[in-house]
Formats: C-alpha cells, structure tokens, sequence
C-alpha cells in the first residue's frame, strides 16, 4: 500500500493509499479540507475535531442526498413492477442503499483513523 502525504486545514496528515487510488483519494482530501476551511472561515467553531465532525456529516449527508435522487431518478426511468402477490408492503434492499451505507462506513473509519486514539485532530 502506497503512503500520501496530504494537508488538510493546513495539518499534514500521512494516509495509507491502495495502488491506483490515488486521484480518488486526493479529490477526497480536497472535498474534506475545502468543507473544513468553509466552517472553520464561517468563524462560530474553532476546535477541529468539531469541525471535522460537521464536515463529515456535511459530506454523508450530500452523498444521501445526490444517492437518494439518483435512486428516484432511476425509478422514474425504470418502473419497479408490480409486487407478487403477498408481498405487498415489504420493501427491498437495493444495491445503492448498501453502496451508502458501506461509503459511510469507510468514511468514518478514515476520520477516525485521522482523530487517533484521543479522538483529536491536535
């Protein structure tokens, strides 16, 4: 695995990098440090781990949301059809639900591998 050297809100961070991940993972890195800068610039919180904190919930939230209308989207394309008979009411896992939930995932274990073991950015 391939190490980056990467500054976000102006703290170096080393980050751990699949082979062939790295442009994903620097746009990754701009995203997160653009949204920090935003709200540590807003001026109302200074303490980092609590801007990093809404940053991510920021970020997740956006995700859902491009995922939710990309989900509506496609069923207004592609009509799911009729439910069999008795089946009425259960909904269905889909694909990008998990696709979600497992980007959420991985994105919480990168902020928390990037807090440490006090739960700190300093």
């Amino acid at each position: 695995m391939k190490q980056l050297d990467v500054q976000i809100m102006g703290q170096s961070y080393l980050l751990g990098c699949p082979e062939g991940g790295d442009v994903r993972l620097l746009d990754a890195v701009e995203k997160v440090d653009a949204a920090m800068c935003k709200i540590r610039d807003a001026g109302k919180i200074k303490a980092r781990d609590r801007i990093a904190v809404l940053a991510a919930l920021n970020l997740a939230f956006e995700l859902s949301e491009r995922e939710a209308n990309a989900l509506k989207a496609s069923r207004i394309n592609n009509p799911a059809p009729a439910p069999a008979a008795g089946t009425a009411g259960v909904p269905a896992t889909t694909a990008p639900q998990t696709a979600t939930q497992d980007q959420l995932a991985a994105l919480l274990q990168r902020l928390d591998t990037a807090l440490g073991e006090d739960g700190r950015l300093l």
